[in-house]
């Protein structure tokens, strides 16, 4: 069991409230990635689960205790962090096992356990080697190797791809997934990156300013976002806002009360027309080739600057003037107090 519980959570530094009352149910066995901008929270809160930060206010509970004033050696979690603290002068077996050893565990019991973690992480051919050997993909897997053997209720990853290139990140993401089928094992995520959040979650927390501006599953999130923020924080590129009113004639919202409203809309739900055949016309200012898509941004006058997505297949309309058409069906719309209507 791993279930973790935060009830009114608040934490202060000084006069300072970085954490506001926070609320979240973590269920046993699942994956629950923060994500938002830098200082929102979010390692803080980690941190909190921890017990490497005091909580000012609330409770956290694991598996229905209060764990809120236990140190982090007694709360059955185990930390990964972004900077690998891996001993240097140690070999990765010994990296692997070393908590078991301080802890006094048997010497065939430690062999067992950092042979197994040694097979789920694909490590047995660098037992002998030490961290600076190792690339930095390596060096993660053994500091979740580390976390592993000690079987926890739940692990906890502050940022741990930061430091790898693209490439390894996307390598990474999938060890981290796999492990997460595995081991099915409680994880709590910390990350800036919104392709981590959305590839890897089975929830995410989107956090600003320390409060939780919408939990859901990536799907939930992108396409029934709760406010303006989280509607242009997850997505990329982002969403697109139009100042409009509820009277214009492609709203297609008759349930709408009349006003001025901010609509959105994905730039994958914007069609290029023929100029005059679509909602408005616009001048191309950029076309950006990805390969797959490309992104094209589009200057619409009064409506301002728009991102539309197409097939990489799609022409290069750099510097001509188009009709944009929008899927009524994909349409949002958000009040003046930017909360989805």
């Amino acid at each position: 069991m791993g279930s973790i519980s935060l009830k009114s959570v608040e934490k202060w530094f000084g006069d300072v409230q970085v954490i506001k009352g926070i609320d979240l149910d973590i269920l046993d066995g699942e994956l629950i990635i923060f994500v938002g901008p830098s200082g929102c929270g979010k390692s803080t809160l980690l941190r909190m689960i921890s017990g490497l930060e005091e909580t000012s206010r609330g409770q956290i509970m694991l598996d229905g205790n209060d764990v809120t004033h236990k140190v982090p050696s007694e709360r059955e979690l185990s930390m990964v962090f972004q900077s690998y603290a891996l001993y240097p002068h140690m070999s990765v077996e010994d990296n692997v096992g070393f908590a078991l050893k301080t802890a006094g565990a048997p010497k065939a019991e430690i062999e067992e356990k950092v042979n197994n973690a040694a097979e789920i992480l694909k490590l047995d051919a660098y037992m002998d080697r030490r961290p600076k050997d190792l690339s930095g993909g390596q060096r993660q897997r053994v500091a979740i190797g580390r976390a592993i053997v000690r079987k926890p209720k739940g692990f906890l990853f502050d940022e741990p791809l930061s430091n790898l290139d693209a490439s390894l990140r996307v390598d990474m993401r999938f060890e981290i997934a796999r492990l997460h089928k595995a081991l099915e094992t409680t994880m709590v995520y910390v990350t800036h990156d919104q392709v981590e959040a959305m590839t890897l979650a089975d929830r995410i927390v989107v956090l600003k300013d320390g409060l939780i501006m919408q939990v859901g599953s990536p799907r939930e999130l992108y396409e029934k976002p709760d406010n303006v923020f989280v509607a242009q924080f997850i997505g990329s590129p982002k969403m697109n806002l139009i100042a409009c009113s509820t009277t214009d004639g492609f709203t297609g919202r008759p349930d709408l009360k009349p006003g001025a409203v901010q609509l959105g809309i994905r730039p994958e739900h914007i069609g290029v027309v023929d100029q005059g055949a679509g909602h408005c016309d616009g001048v191309v200012q950029v076309s950006e080739y990805l390969g797959a898509d490309f992104f094209h941004y589009i200057d619409c006058g009064p409506l301002g600057l728009l991102t539309v997505r197409t097939s990489g297949a799609f022409p290069n309309i750099e510097g001509q003037t188009v009709g944009l058409k929008f899927e009524t069906g994909n349409l949002h719309f958000f009040g003046t107090d930017e909360q989805a209507l």
